[in-house]
């Protein structure tokens, strides 16, 4: 049997073995990530203060519950409930919402590109005005 047969993902056993513990760990909460911090602590300290790290450097130590859900709404905002009336007020709500953002992104692009202008227009006159006063000295 080759390795391709055995793994057929492209990911290695090291990376299946982590991502399912992650992903373990992630279900039970943040409590099961302290924990399993303090164990290792406990057991071999390099392991919890790798832990540590993780969770400092993958938000997990100071993200609520409700913030992680923010990140991946795709999963959660795509379930239906089973209520046809209020799946499409969700959709719309969410599709008004989208739209909204889009339009407050282009205003900030705008904004962006305003004051960009400004400061670009303000360096060429300081600069018409720095060779006007060296030919004129």
């Amino acid at each position: 049997m080759t390795y391709t047969e055995t793994y057929p993902s492209s990911a290695t056993p090291r990376e299946n073995w982590f991502v399912r513990s992650e992903k373990w760990l992630d279900a039970r909460g943040k409590g099961a990530w302290i924990a399993a911090m303090v164990i290792g602590f406990i057991f071999f300290w390099p392991v919890g203060l790798a832990l540590l790290a993780y969770m400092i450097w993958s938000k997990r130590m100071f993200s609520s519950s409700s913030r992680r859900m923010t990140r991946s709404p795709s999963f959660a905002m795509s379930r239906p409930t089973g209520n046809a009336a209020f799946d499409a007020y969700k959709a719309d709500t969410l599709r008004r919402l989208q739209e909204e953002q889009d339009s407050f992104e282009s205003f900030l692009e705008r904004l962006r590109a305003a004051k960009d202008k400004s400061e670009f227009d303000a360096f060429m006159d300081e600069r018409a005005t720095r060779k006007d006063d060296k030919a004129e000295a």
